[in-house]
């Protein structure tokens, strides 16, 4: 997750249908404006590409199907959001591969947490991605080295020296947080 502005000039003249059509790239839809992501940093990107290649070398090694993503668009219950690295299952993957927007939150998603992200946003972001079908989060917090795995009903937090592990999806998952991390 990185720091957002809105971009005023674009709010008119780019409906939700617009987006939906024709996403616009680092782009998300929320409250009713185009707001650009923005502030990423070479440790975020270095983070996001990490998760990213363990969870798609995962789902390959074990021949579980699907497909992983990186700031790929989906539609929460009222937004459009692109999380930072989303996995879809093979299921949703044959229902909505070729849509321009996944019409829900992808089953398995991180976001990398920014110094500048406010606690309030980021858990606010997380319980949307739930409330829209999302069943697990992992929210990536390199500053603090810490990942906290978030489902429907658990919430938990590794930390420097624990191993992490997905808890519904992608079943069985595990790496170290100093290797994520470091």
């Amino acid at each position: 997750m990185v720091a957002s502005i809105v971009v005023p000039n674009q709010i008119e003249a780019f409906s939700l249908e617009d987006y939906l059509q024709n996403p616009p790239e680092h782009m998300e839809w929320v409250d009713g404006q185009l707001v650009e992501k923005t502030g990423m940093t070479l440790k975020h990107g270095r983070i996001q590409a990490k998760v990213a290649t363990y969870w798609r070398n995962y789902k390959d090694n074990h021949n579980l199907g699907g497909e992983v993503y990186t700031e790929a668009p989906c539609r929460t219950n009222n937004q459009i959001r692109r999380p930072d690295v989303a996995y879809l299952t093979p299921e949703l993957l044959a229902q909505f591969g070729d849509s321009n927007v996944l019409p829900q939150s992808f089953p398995l998603i991180a976001e990398i947490i920014s110094p500048t992200d406010t606690a309030e946003d980021v858990f606010a972001k997380a319980n949307e991605y739930l409330e829209s079908g999302c069943q697990e989060i992992w929210l990536v917090l390199p500053d603090s080295q810490w990942i906290v795995v978030i489902t429907g009903q658990q919430r938990l937090l590794f930390s420097k020296g624990e191993v992490v592990s997905t808890q519904t999806i992608l079943e069985e998952f595990s790496v170290a947080v100093d290797e994520l991390l470091g």
